[in-house]
C-alpha cells in the first residue's frame, strides 16, 4: 500500500439535481474539492471540474498552434454532462463542439440556449433515412458532417423542406476506413463534383472536408503522414470542384498535443478536454476532470481462512477488516479490473479484493487501518498519489476513455468549478 496526499478541502456540496452558482473550482496549484465529509450526496458521487475543463481548453489550443478548436462533447460530454463542459469548453475559447448523432446535437443545442450559450454544433453519425431528426436539425442550424452521396441528396432535400440552407462538411476517409467518402478509390472526387454543384447553388453550404486520424496515439507512426497527405488531397479536390473557402479539421486529442503540424484549420479533440491523456507516456499539463468516490456503509471483520465474494477467489492469509464500496458493474465498474486496482481511503491505498459485484466490491483494509463507516474512497481521484483512470484501464484491459465514459446506474453527478458568468453551473 502507497500513501497518498490526501487533503480534504470543502466545497458547496448542495445534492445533485440543484444549482449553486457560487461553486469554484481549484486554480493552478490547488487541489480540487472533496467531498469526503457528512454532507456528501449520497453512496457513489461522480464529480466534474469544469475549470479543468476550461484549463485544458487552454492547454489544447498552445500545444497545437491551432487558430480554432471543436471540443467533442458526444456521448453526454463523455459521461460528463455535455451541457455544462460544452459552457465551460465555449467559455474558455472553443470555436465549436461536435457530437455524434442527431439527437444529441438538437438536445444540446436546446439546452444551451436555455443556459444562454450559443456555438455551431456539428454531428457526424446519421442516417439518411431519419427525416423528421435531420429536417429538425437543419432547422435549428445543426452543421452536418457529410460521409456518402446518399447523406448529400437527404441534406439537400430536408434544407428544401425547411426552406434553409444546409451548412455541411464533407466526411473523407483518407485510411481509418470507417465512415466518410474514400479518397484511395476516386469515392471522393465523384462526390466532390455533387458538392461543388450544390455549393455553387445554394443548395448548402459547404465548409470544407474533415477525417480523422487512425494511429494518432503513436506520433511517429507514418499513418499519420500518410493520412495528412490523403487529406491535402481531399482538400485540393474539393476546392477544385467549387468549395473555396475551407474550414478542414484531421488531429484528434494526440493529434493536436504532438502534432502541430497537422492542425490544419481547426482541431477537434475529445479525450484531452477532459484532462486525460491520449498518448501513453506523454505529460501535457492537462488537468483531469472527473473524481470517481463512494461513501463507505459496512466494515467487517473477516478471519483469517475466510474467502471474500462470489467464486470465493480471495482468502484472508491473516485476520483483516474490509471495506463495502458501493460501486459495480450496474454502475460503470468493470468486472474484468477484479483483484488488479486499489482505492484510496483518507489519502491512503487499500486493494480491491474478490470478485466486483454488481453492486458492490470489497477492500481489504488490513487489520489496523482506521477507517470507519462513512469514510469516503477515491476509485478515480485527480490528486497525486490517488488511483487514476489510467490505472484503473490498464486493470481492466482496456483504455482511458472507457473509463472516462463508465460512470452510470446510480453514479450521481455534479459539476463544480463554474465559470465567471455562473452558466455553466448545472448539476445532473
Amino acid at each position: 500500500m502507497n500513501a497518498a496526499r490526501g487533503a480534504n478541502a470543502s466545497d458547496d456540496r448542495t445534492p445533485s439535481g440543484n444549482r449553486n452558482p457560487s461553486d469554484e473550482g481549484a486554480g493552478p496549484g490547488e487541489t480540487v474539492p472533496s467531498p469526503a465529509d457528512p454532507t456528501f450526496p449520497g453512496l457513489l458521487v461522480q464529480t466534474v471540474d469544469l475549470a479543468a475543463v476550461r484549463h485544458n481548453i487552454g492547454t489544447i489550443k498552445k500545444a497545437s498552434g491551432a487558430r480554432r478548436l471543436m471540443a467533442v462533447v458526444k456521448a453526454d460530454g463523455y459521461s460528463q454532462g455535455a451541457t455544462e463542459v460544452a459552457g465551460a469548453a465555449v467559455r474558455a475559447g472553443a470555436d465549436q463542439l461536435g457530437v455524434a448523432t442527431l439527437q444529441e446535437a438538437l438536445d444540446l443545442r436546446e439546452s444551451l440556449e436555455l443556459r444562454g450559450t450559443s456555438a455551431m454544433i456539428l454531428a457526424w453519425l446519421w442516417h439518411p433515412d431519419e427525416a423528421l431528426e435531420l429536417e429538425a436539425a437543419v432547422a435549428s442550424g445543426i452543421h452536418l458532417g457529410v460521409a456518402s452521396e446518399e447523406h448529400l441528396a437527404a441534406v439537400i432535400a430536408a434544407g428544401r423542406r425547411a426552406n434553409v440552407r444546409p451548412t455541411v462538411t464533407a466526411m473523407a476517409d483518407t485510411g481509418l476506413n470507417r465512415s466518410g467518402i474514400s479518397v484511395v478509390d476516386g469515392a471522393f472526387e465523384r462526390v466532390a463534383a455533387r458538392f461543388g454543384d450544390a455549393h455553387a447553388r445554394g443548395e448548402i453550404d459547404c465548409t470544407g472536408v474533415f477525417s480523422h486520424l487512425a494511429c494518432a496515439d503513436e506520433p511517429d507512426n507514418p499513418a499519420n503522414d500518410m493520412q495528412a497527405g490523403r487529406f491535402r488531397e481531399a482538400a485540393a479536390i474539393l476546392e477544385k470542384a467549387g468549395v473555396v473557402k475551407q474550414l478542414n479539421h484531421l488531429s484528434n486529442s494526440p493529434g493536436a498535443l504532438t502534432r502541430p503540424d497537422l492542425s490544419f484549420d481547426m482541431v477537434r479533440p475529445g479525450l484531452s478536454v477532459y484532462g486525460l491523456e491520449p498518448v501513453a507516456g506523454r505529460a501535457h499539463g492537462l488537468r483531469p476532470v472527473m473524481r470517481w468516490e463512494a461513501r463507505i456503509p459496512v466494515i467487517k471483520d473477516v478471519p483469517a481462512g475466510e474467502a471474500v465474494s462470489y467464486g470465493r477467489t480471495w482468502v484472508a492469509e491473516r485476520d483483516t477488516r474490509t471495506a463495502i464500496i458501493p460501486c459495480g458493474y450496474a454502475d460503470g465498474m468493470p468486472r474484468s479490473a477484479s483483484g488488479k486496482f486499489d482505492v484510496s481511503i483518507n489519502g491512503v491505498r487499500y486493494p480491491q479484493v474478490g470478485r466486483v459485484c454488481m453492486d458492490q466490491f470489497v477492500v481489504d483494509l488490513g487489520p489496523d487501518a482506521p477507517v470507519r463507516p462513512g469514510d469516503v474512497a477515491v476509485i478515480v481521484g485527480t490528486r497525486e498519489g490517488e488511483p487514476t483512470a489510467d490505472e484503473l484501464a490498464a486493470a481492466a484491459g482496456t483504455i482511458n476513455y472507457e473509463i472516462l465514459t463508465a460512470p452510470r446506474g446510480r453514479t450521481r453527478r455534479r459539476h463544480v468549478g463554474v465559470g465567471e458568468s455562473g452558466a455553466d453551473h448545472g448539476r445532473t
